[in-house]
């Protein structure tokens, strides 16, 4: 099958950073569904791996990024219940398994979920991960009230994928306030469209946020920049409240800062699930119906505003390019 990968971590200007590469068909497991993949969307955490993971070692083979993808069904593993060939799929996939930059790909049956219908592949490829993470982050990590119970959540990273779906899942699905931090015009534009009741900027967090008339919060979601922000979040969060990052930092944080307020800081990592063979890895593929749903219901809106085209190194290697220089909007996908 074709597919892109790369051997050693360089620069995304380098000739050898991704490359074209044919590679031997997989062949599913009995938990796996084989898909044709049609549309994948690039994600930070694409460029993140493929800077970090050959810098001191190359791989023996081309490694294949890739953690989002919709595509059609063309075999089912033994053990597979609820999916045949030809079903339209969607999932966000397995960060220790080969990923979908790849005409093929397996992936297991229980992350996976049928696509909504009446949705293009690549507007739909730009939510998986996304609402994963988002969706764990809020009810999972974070727990807010899922009733009509009025809180305040403060989105940091507001205009990204991932602070884009949490406000709406938040505005749509609950009883929330949504602060969302922007410091461009066409982000504060975007997270407003996206659901925000108030948009702030993150360059003077504590100033901007009390401005806005909110002593304190009660839940913060940290989509940007950990440390940077720790200080004000330590500052701006409720007594008894809770703050959830998806943003790994080499910096030492002061988590005794939270101890008066008995706040709560929560990690997410969308492929922890997968990666440990949680007794509850379904529930990715139940999220992903639920947001099947929702969007099918014009509820909640897909986040596609850059659309390239082809299974190629040089698609691949603009697109990273766009994603390192930190200033996307929504999401960026590749249509095959």
């Amino acid at each position: 099958m074709k597919a892109v990968g790369f051997l050693r971590s360089l620069p995304i200007d380098d000739p050898e950073s991704l490359m074209d590469v044919e590679l031997p068909d997989p062949a599913p497991t009995a938990t796996d569904l084989l898909v044709e993949v049609k549309a994948v969307s690039v994600n930070p955490a694409d460029a993140k791996r493929r800077i970090r993971i050959a810098a001191e070692q190359p791989h023996e083979s081309p490694f294949v990024l890739g953690y989002d993808a919709v595509g059609i069904v063309r075999a089912c593993g033994g053990s597979v219940t609820g999916f045949n060939p030809g079903d339209r799929v969607w999932y966000a996939g397995d960060v220790s398994r080969s990923g979908s930059y790849a005409e093929l790909q397996c992936v297991d049956h229980r992350i996976a979920a049928h696509a909504p219908n009446g949705v293009s592949a690549e507007a739909a490829a730009s939510l998986p991960l996304v609402s994963l993470t988002a969706w764990e982050m809020l009810f999972s990590r974070l727990q807010v009230p899922s009733n009509e119970r009025p809180f305040t959540l403060l989105v940091i990273g507001g205009a990204g994928g991932v602070g884009s779906i949490t406000t709406q899942i938040a505005r749509k699905l609950t009883n929330a306030t949504v602060i969302a931090t922007a410091s461009r015009r066409e982000s504060s534009d975007w997270c407003k469209k996206m659901g925000a009741h108030v948009v702030v900027d993150h360059r003077n967090l504590v100033e901007q946020v009390r401005d806005a008339g909110f002593e304190f919060v009660d839940y913060i979601v940290q989509y940007a920049d950990t440390a940077q922000h720790w200080e004000a979040m330590c500052e701006l969060i409720a007594p008894q409240g809770r703050i959830g990052t998806i943003v790994e930092t080499p910096d030492k944080l002061d988590v005794s800062a939270l101890q008066a307020k008995s706040a709560a800081l929560m990690w997410e990592l969308m492929f922890t699930r997968s990666l440990f063979g949680t007794h509850d890895m379904s529930r990715q593929g139940e999220i992903l119906s639920r947001m099947a749903r929702l969007v099918e219901d014009s509820i909640i809106s897909t986040l596609d505003t850059r659309v390239l085209n082809g299974l190629t190194a040089e698609t691949f290697k603009q697109a990273h390019g766009l994603i390192e220089q930190g200033a996307m909007i929504g999401k960026l996908v590749v249509k095959y």
